[in-house]
């Protein structure tokens, strides 16, 4: 936790009560259904939290945004994300049912209202969002091709409506295809630990008619 208030240190009562109890949550749902590798479970705060919030250091989401997150896999970044942001809706998907079985179960246990979660895949998503997230969970063009018809057309925030996509590695071939479209920074001008060396975080503008 010490983690979080580092870099967040105007966290509500209510939020690090919250971010407090995803420990031992996440321990609970992890010895029954394998959400998170054992390695990192032990990292959860810097390696998962912290990395989702990383979202946070370059927009905050204002009041009715709405959020897509693809390929939630056990909530991240959307938990902590709706922790942080309780008057922005977020939705999770994930094409396994077992990991939406679990970020069910956190969301009602840490009284999450703004956040839903379903088993489906993001072809059968018929919503509009003001932002698609999610940590790299395919090459960043075919990710493009899979959501740019989910982000509306009308802007709310001040960072423009798109994709926010948090990724390790290489990544110059993967956007180049983009040109002006995508914006990327380095998490390490955000966060000091070692871990964030090498990630990063791409925003994508999408305009949709």
């Amino acid at each position: 936790m010490k983690i979080l208030t580092k870099y967040f240190a105007d966290l509500t009562g209510q939020q690090l009560e919250q971010f407090g109890r995803l420990s031992s949550l996440y321990d609970d749902w992890n010895s029954k259904i394998n959400v998170i590798s054992r390695k990192d479970i032990e990292q959860l705060y810097e390696r998962h939290v912290l990395h989702s919030l990383a979202i946070a250091k370059i927009i905050q989401f204002k009041s009715g945004s709405t959020v897509l997150d693809v390929g939630t896999g056990g909530g991240f970044p959307g938990i902590p994300l709706a922790i942080l942001f309780p008057e922005t809706s977020f939705m999770l998907i994930d094409s396994i049912g077992k990991k939406i079985k679990v970020v069910n179960e956190v969301a009602s246990a840490l009284n999450l209202r703004n956040v839903t979660a379903e088993h489906i895949r993001v072809e059968d998503i018929h919503q509009k969002f003001d932002f698609v997230v999610s940590r790299a969970v395919t090459a960043f063009p075919r990710f493009v091709s899979m959501v740019r018809t989910k982000v509306s057309s009308v802007n709310n925030n001040d960072l423009p409506n798109g994709i926010l996509y948090l990724k390790g590695g290489g990544f110059e071939e993967e956007v180049s295809p983009f040109g002006n479209q995508i914006q990327v920074f380095e998490l390490k001008e955000f966060f000091q630990e070692e871990f964030f060396e090498t990630k990063r975080l791409i925003h994508m503008t999408i305009k949709n008619k």
